[in-house]
């Protein structure tokens, strides 16, 4: 061993193409000494960056690189001490035999979960987020090379309650968890990193390689990985590569430096190798160039303690040079500053051979701003992947096992069928359009009863008029319903075990997700494991099926939580079919790259640096006496990776100035830059920025030719298209939203009830509406006895049949309790007065003259009833609000007045003309006053002839082809060209193939 070699390659300086300039000048070009290099970096992100530059160096010509290892992912296959190069002493085998094997994250997961269940009373899902918490605390205490003993004796006396409860809980590592690990002959995974470290240390020590071994790019903030660069830098042929470390600061501030400095890491790393500062040598000869020398000066400087000087900072002129090409850029919003990312990284693709990348630890910045960029068809590659969640196969297992569980409720069930995975064995086409029809005719409205025979019942039961009038659709449907059970069925007979173990439950659910992904021409298996998103999908399952034994659960309740707690943290990257000149990096990426133009995105506090996460098991106080790593290094190396994309020639540094409405702080960098400007005449100018912003802002903006002076759409449909013929219940909307009958009646668009709704007042209305009409034909002239209590069996029977909910039938066989007593007292009362019924729910029509033909306007009289020598009288049941006579007068309200018109000019079935003698709403709410009759005290021929005149003038108005169907309202179809065919549209509209939603 010798003393220790250590370089740096100055921040500003892309790292990678210069450590290739750097092996290359010293080791030359030949391929035969090339393949003899060791090069260790820190993850194998960089590992690839570092093959590029290679190829780049060698101007694109194919070439026997040497082997780099990825220090993060280092296992037995890539372990140092088991090659045979020519030369090299190789560890004995035995040695590495010796170590143990690591247990994989969800085996140690579970494991961890099934101690957690045996300890405490909670969900399955719950006690796999608490093992996952204990996962990463045994991971810190062997990383740190740390011991559970002192835990006992760490905190003081007046916190002894809570810790001894902390403490009691921690035996499951401290007492429980070794005893497995020795049973198994398997170690943790942070414990298998270090001894594997420890060996190659151990060997390389022992016999030294004669080999060149080169580390570069990593801080050592690892204790293994730094006695790993100590041994390294010590050997005859090892040299340790820093990136971007800083001599300018002073000596007083270099040995008092803390945690959340950027250089912390190294000076800790340095001390430990053994090295002064002072010692360290630049990896090349290369002069950084003013300006970029002059920018990392002013970075340090701003970064420096505050407790001590700063070094001199070079004069106003050449800072303002320093500046120059340092662009700021404060936005609104985070949706503004992915846009004017995007924009940026679009424009940097108009110059040759550009590359632009986004640097952030902001996730949902990231997703932004690759959206925005699918504007132009651009794929972006992003170094964190895509949470194995969010991707097709991913979340097409989340929701099929949400379905399952919540047995088929609406909602659940439309999200899986509509997942672009589901084709059920048919054409996707097909299948959506039937899922389309199902989702319109039963899931629209109240919830069906659950499971595929709540649905079937519902084709039935529910007032599906749409379904009676095409029995083709009824028929479709059945069939379809049919087929899906028996695709859920496995599953869903499997779930309803109160325990079982997880992969049972799992096997069950990947037989039905294969299912249901089969198309007529491709295996379900086919689709759902394709590309990397299912490979690695493929690999998640097949985890939990060899590990799933470890746990049971309640599957019903439980899986679909479990599933998706257990996906948390598994990434897909995709490795091909991206843009090869615009990146998103995360922070340690960015270390060892760089850009043409680097955009330093969400630079606000709290992102970056992130907001840090509170321990779950030790306060800060007790973290710093036990050893473990504290927030503050963590924003230490945050700012070292700030420093160095910082330093590079051309950046842009971008926030919001407000997330999710609230107002936000900017960085601590960014502020601490302003700081130290304050008072001299350099600024980061924010004036480059209004160009973005106003681009911006033009972006989607209309089309030029877009004239804001022109009218609203007014649709004027042909005569002919005009409708001829209206229930007195549309009248009102005739009169108060015409543009309502054009889309319903012209256009022929209904209109959906919502999702799972609950029944609501409509819904009651008809039940009741049901209820007496069922009674009073049944005793139309004389009242039975005990007429309350056949009353209330024919509801019973109704509500049974027509509403399957016990929540809702609780709610509602109360108030129909007190209707049906009113009910019947005001029937006795109504006939001693000699009203006598000659009708319920019956249909009557009348026909007007229009000034272009005949208008037929119809109607349903809820009941009329007759007394003799004076008159008819029409009477209309209301389970909401009665109309007051004001609007009735005034024609607002004209449905009662017209169904009058219509009865005395015998327009009712098998009713004769007679005069009208009332007009009475009877009010049935089964609350506070169960029932209430009101006679209209009108004059009824004067309101009936009123009515009547006010509906030939409407019929009439819109007989003329100028008059448009306008409305208060926003207009469904909206065309700004002045084109509103909207007849010939819906028509086109309607004959697209696939998904119309």
């Amino acid at each position: 061993m010798s003393a220790p070699k250590v370089f740096t390659i100055a921040a500003g300086l892309p790292f990678v193409d210069e450590l290739v300039s750097g092996v290359i000048d010293r080791f030359g070009n030949n391929p035969v000494e090339l393949v003899k290099i060791k090069i260790l970096v820190p993850t194998q992100r960089s590992k690839r960056s570092l093959a590029d530059a290679f190829l780049k160096h060698n101007k694109g010509i194919a070439l026997l690189l040497p082997r780099i290892i990825a220090l993060g992912d280092m296992d037995e296959d890539e372990i140092l001490f088991n090659d045979d190069l020519p030369g090299n002493i190789a560890l004995p085998s035995q040695r590495s035999s010796q170590i143990p094997e690591a247990l994989t994250g969800i085996e140690r997961q579970l494991m961890l979960a099934k101690l957690i269940l045996a300890k405490k009373k909670i969900s399955s899902d719950q006690a796999s987020n608490l093992g996952l918490e204990l996962a990463r605390l045994l991971d810190q205490v062997h990383r740190e090379r740390l011991s559970f003993k002192n835990l006992a004796s760490l905190v003081p006396e007046e916190h002894a309650n809570h810790w001894r409860e902390t403490l009691e809980f921690l035996t499951i590592l401290t007492e429980v968890w070794p005893k497995i690990l020795k049973e198994r002959n398997a170690i943790d995974p942070a414990d298998h990193r270090n001894r594997l470290f420890d060996e190659q240390v151990r060997s390389w020590t022992t016999n030294p390689p004669t080999e060149p071994v080169i580390a570069a790019g990593s801080t050592g903030s690892i204790p293994s990985t730094a006695d790993l660069l100590s041994c390294i830098a010590r050997l005859k042929n090892g040299l340790v590569v820093l990136p971007g470390l800083d001599r300018t600061l002073s000596k007083e501030a270099w040995s008092a430096l803390k945690e959340n400095h950027p250089q912390y890491g190294m000076a800790h790393l340095l001390k430990h190798i053994g090295i002064r500062r002072e010692d360290v040598k630049d990896w090349q000869e290369k002069d950084l160039g003013f300006e970029l020398k002059t920018r990392s000066q002013l970075i340090h400087a701003a970064l420096t303690p505050a407790r001590f000087e700063i070094a001199s900072l070079p004069d106003d002129k050449e800072i303002t040079n320093a500046c120059e090409n340092i662009t700021r850029v404060d936005c609104s919003t985070p949706r503004e500053e992915a846009t004017v990312i995007a924009l940026m990284m679009r424009q940097a693709l108009e110059t040759p051979k550009q590359t632009a990348a986004l640097i952030t630890p902001d996730r949902k910045l990231a997703r932004r701003v690759a959206t925005e960029l699918n504007r132009w068809n651009i794929d972006i590659d992003d170094s964190a992947g895509i949470p194995l969640a969010q991707t097709p196969p991913g979340s097409f297992l989340r929701l099929t096992a949400r379905m399952i569980a919540d047995d088929l409720a609406p909602v659940s069930l439309l999200a899986a069928l509509k997942h672009p995975l589901a084709a059920g064995g048919m054409k996707t086409e097909s299948f959506r359009s039937l899922v389309r029809e199902l989702e319109v005719y039963i899931l629209r409205g109240p919830r069906p009863k659950p499971g595929i025979d709540g649905l079937l019942e519902a084709i039935t039961i529910y007032d599906n008029s749409e379904i009676k009038k095409n029995q083709k659709s009824y028929v479709r449907l059945t069939n379809f319903l049919k087929e899906l059970e028996k695709i859920f069925s496995p599953l869903s007979q499997a779930i309803k075990g109160s325990s079982l173990n997880l992969t049972e439950v799992v096997i069950q659910h990947i037989h039905l997700a294969e299912a249901l992904a089969k198309t007529i021409n491709e295996d379900g298996a086919d689709r759902i494991w394709a590309n990397e998103a299912g490979k690695n999908a493929a690999l998640f399952i097949s985890e939990i099926i060899n590990y799933g034994d470890l746990i049971k659960i309640n599957p019903k309740s439980e899986y679909p939580a479990l599933i998706h707690t257990l996906m948390a943290g598994r990434v897909v990257r995709q490795r091909f079919g991206r843009h090869p000149r615009l990146k998103i990096w995360g922070l340690l990426e960015a270390r060892l790259q760089q850009a043409d133009v680097m955009i330093l995105g969400g630079l606000n506090e709290n992102t970056w640096p992130s907001e840090p996460k509170a321990s779950p098991w030790m306060s800060y106080p007790m973290m710093l006496e036990f050893g473990l790593p504290t927030p503050d290094r963590r924003i230490g190396l945050a700012a070292h990776d700030f420093t160095q994309a910082f330093c590079a020639p051309n950046i842009v540094l971008t926030r919001s100035r407000q997330v999710d409405g609230t107002p936000t702080v900017p960085s601590r960098w960014l502020l601490r830059l302003e700081n130290l400007l304050e008072k001299r005449k350099p600024k980061i100018e924010t004036n480059k920025q209004e160009k973005w912003l106003q681009w911006v802002n033009n972006i989607d903006a209309p089309k030029k030719n877009y004239d804001p002076s022109l009218a609203e759409p007014s649709p004027c449909p042909p005569i002919a298209a005009r409708p001829k013929k209206l229930p007195v219940t549309s009248i009102e909307t005739w009169l108060r939203d015409p543009y309502a009958i054009y889309a319903r009646k012209i256009l022929d668009l209904p209109v959906l009830k919502p999702l799972d709704s609950e029944p609501g007042a409509a819904e009651f209305g008809s039940h009741i509406h049901e209820i007496l009409d069922q009674f009073k034909k049944k005793y139309q002239n004389d009242l039975p006895e005990h007429a309350e209590q056949i009353l209330l069996d024919l509801g019973k029977n109704i509500f049974k049949n027509h509403c399957p909910y016990p929540g809702v039938s609780a709610f509602w066989w109360p108030r129909f309790k007190r209707i049906a007593h009113w009910f019947i007292g005001h029937e006795i009362s109504n006939r001693s007065k000699g009203y006598k019924n000659i009708g319920t729910e019956i249909n009557g029509s009348m026909i007007l003259k229009g000034n272009k033909g005949d208008f037929t306007l119809t109607a349903r009289a809820d009941r009329i009833d007759f007394v003799n020598n004076v008159g008819l009288v029409i009477i209309d049941y209301k389970t909401g609000q009665l109309p007051t006579e004001k609007q009735v007068a005034s024609g607002f309200k004209p449905q009662l007045s017209l169904e009058g018109a219509i009865a005395v000019n015998g327009g009712f079935e098998n009713i004769e003309a007679a005069p009208l003698s009332q007009l009475i709403f009877i009010q049935l709410t089964g609350s506070g006053i169960a029932g209430k009759a009101k006679p209209l005290k009108l004059e009824t021929e004067e309101i009936v002839d009123e009515a009547l005149d006010e509906l030939i003038k409407l019929v009439n108005q819109f007989n003329d082809e100028k008059t448009p169907y306008l409305s208060s309202r926003r207009p469904m179809f909206q065309d700004r060209s002045g084109d509103y065919d909207h007849l010939a549209r819906v028509k086109e509209w309607r004959a697209q193939p696939g998904d119309e939603e």
